[in-house]
C-alpha cells in the first residue's frame, strides 16, 4: 500500500480574530492550503472536518463551492483534528480517492471551556459541584504525578518559558513574548501548583490540510512528506483521565498506568516502523504544562521521572535532543478544539519542509511526531517523513 502525503498547508492565525466566525478562519485555511498544493477546491473529492464551539464544518461548502463532495463532520473532543486526519488518510488508503481534506477551526468565549457532565455520561451533581473545571482537574492529576515521579514546580516553568519563546517565532501563535521564568513563578495561582502562564486559554483559529495518495502527490510536482502512520485510541482500563471522578485501585500503584495515548504512540511507532529514538521534532499535547511533562512519558520519549533532567539540560529546545512543541503549542497558540491537532501537523510540515524560520529545528530534520489527547480519554498520534 502506498503512502499517503501531505501536499498542502493553510492555517489562519490562532488567537482573537473579531469580526470573524469560526468558518470565516476555516474557509481561510482551506483557500490557503488549495493555493500550496497547486490545486482547486472543484478538485477535492472528500473533506473530513472538525469543530467543537463553532458551527459545522460542511456548512463552509457556501463559500467555498457547491461541488456536491463528500464532507463529514467530526467531534472528539481535543482529538478531533486528530481524528479529521486519521479519516482522512484511510479514505485515500482506502484506495477510493486519491485527493482530499482535512480542516479544522473553533471559536471559543472566552473563560473556561463549558464541558457539560451529559455530554461525557456524568451526572448533573457532578458539574454542579464544580468537577467539570478542567483546571482542577488537571491540577490534581499533575500533583500527583510530580509526587510519584520528582518532578518541580520549577519544571512546570521552563515548559511554560520554552513555549512562549518559541512562540515568538511562529506568525500563527497567539502569545507572541517572552515571558521570564521567574515571572511565570511568581504569577497568580489558578488551580496548585499552576500559576496562570502554565495553562492554555480556549481560542480561535483554522488549519487546513490537503492529502493525497503518493501517486498524485507525484503528479502534483510536490515534495513527498509522507504520512507514515496515523493513529486514534480510546483509554484503557484504570487510566486516569479527564473527568473521572476517583482514581482506580490498582495492585501497584508505583508502576505507569495504561492510557489512550501509550496505545496510539505503540501503535503509531509500529505502523511506521520507527522508535522514539527516530524522531527528528515533536509536538505534544500541552494544554497546560505537566501535560507536556507526562506525555513526553507517554508517547515513549522518556521515563517517568526523566522529564526533570531533561527539561534542566535544554533538551527539549529547538536545537536539543528533540525539540518538542517548536511553534509554542498550546501554551503559546490556545487551544481551538477542532483547529489544534491539525496545527500540530502544520507545524510538523513546516519543519520538514525547512520554512521554520526564527523556530526552525537545525540539521534538516526528516521525521515529525505529534501528538493529542482529549477528554474523556482518547488520544491521536501522527508521524510524519520527508
Amino acid at each position: 500500500m502506498s503512502d499517503v502525503c501531505i501536499v498542502g498547508i493553510g492555517i489562519h492565525p490562532f488567537g482573537r480574530t473579531d469580526g470573524l466566525s469560526g468558518v470565516d478562519q476555516g474557509v481561510f485555511a482551506v483557500r490557503q492550503a488549495l493555493a500550496d498544493a497547486g490545486v482547486d477546491w472543484p478538485q477535492i473529492q472528500f473533506a473530513y472536518g472538525s469543530s467543537d464551539a463553532a458551527g459545522n464544518p460542511d456548512t463552509m461548502v457556501d463559500r467555498l463551492g457547491l461541488t456536491g463532495v463528500q464532507f463529514i463532520n467530526v467531534r472528539n473532543g481535543c482529538a478531533a483534528g486528530g481524528s479529521a486526519l486519521f479519516s482522512a488518510q484511510m479514505a485515500i488508503k482506502s484506495g477510493e480517492f486519491e485527493l482530499g481534506l482535512a480542516v479544522g477551526f473553533d471559536k471559543h468565549p472566552r473563560g473556561a471551556f463549558n464541558a457539560l457532565p451529559s455530554e461525557y455520561n456524568l451526572p448533573d451533581w457532578y458539574g454542579e459541584a464544580g468537577y467539570m473545571v478542567t483546571t482542577q482537574f488537571f491540577a490534581a492529576k499533575i500533583m500527583r504525578y510530580m509526587h510519584m515521579f520528582g518532578i518541580s514546580t520549577e519544571t512546570l516553568a521552563r515548559v511554560s518559558e520554552k513555549a512562549f519563546r518559541n512562540g515568538a517565532h511562529a506568525p500563527h501563535a497567539w502569545r507572541r513574548q517572552p515571558v521570564p521564568i521567574e515571572e511565570i513563578l511568581a504569577a497568580p495561582l489558578v488551580s496548585d501548583p499552576y500559576t496562570k502562564y502554565m495553562f492554555c486559554s480556549p481560542a480561535e483559529g483554522g488549519v487546513a490540510l490537503v492529502l493525497a495518495s503518493e501517486k498524485k502527490a507525484r503528479e502534483l510536482g510536490k515534495p513527498l512528506v509522507r504520512l507514515k502512520a496515523a493513529t486514534m485510541r480510546t483509554r484503557p482500563p484504570h487510566s486516569f483521565e479527564v473527568f473521572a471522578p476517583s482514581v482506580d485501585v490498582v495492585a501497584d500503584d508505583s508502576a505507569p498506568r495504561g492510557t489512550a495515548t501509550r496505545i496510539a504512540s505503540a501503535d503509531a511507532f509500529r505502523l511506521a516502523g520507527m522508535g522514539p529514538g527516530d524522531i527528528d521534532v515533536a509536538q505534544l499535547q500541552d494544554t497546560e504544562a505537566g501535560a507536556e511533562i507526562m506525555h513526553m512519558a507517554e508517547n515513549g520519549f522518556c521515563a517517568d521521572g526523566d522529564q526533570e533532567r531533561w527539561l534542566s539540560e535544554g533538551r527539549t529546545e529547538i536545537g536539543g535532543a528533540l525539540p518538542v512543541n517548536t511553534d509554542g503549542g498550546c501554551l503559546a497558540c490556545g487551544e481551538p478544539i477542532g483547529a489544534s491537532g491539525l496545527r500540530q501537523v502544520y507545524e510538523n510540515v513546516v519543519q520538514l519542509r525547512g520554512d521554520g524560520g526564527g523556530r526552525q529545528v537545525p540539521h534538516q530534520p526528516k521525521t515529525a511526531y505529534s501528538h493529542v489527547y482529549g477528554a474523556p480519554g482518547v488520544s491521536a498520534v501522527t508521524i510524519l517523513e520527508r
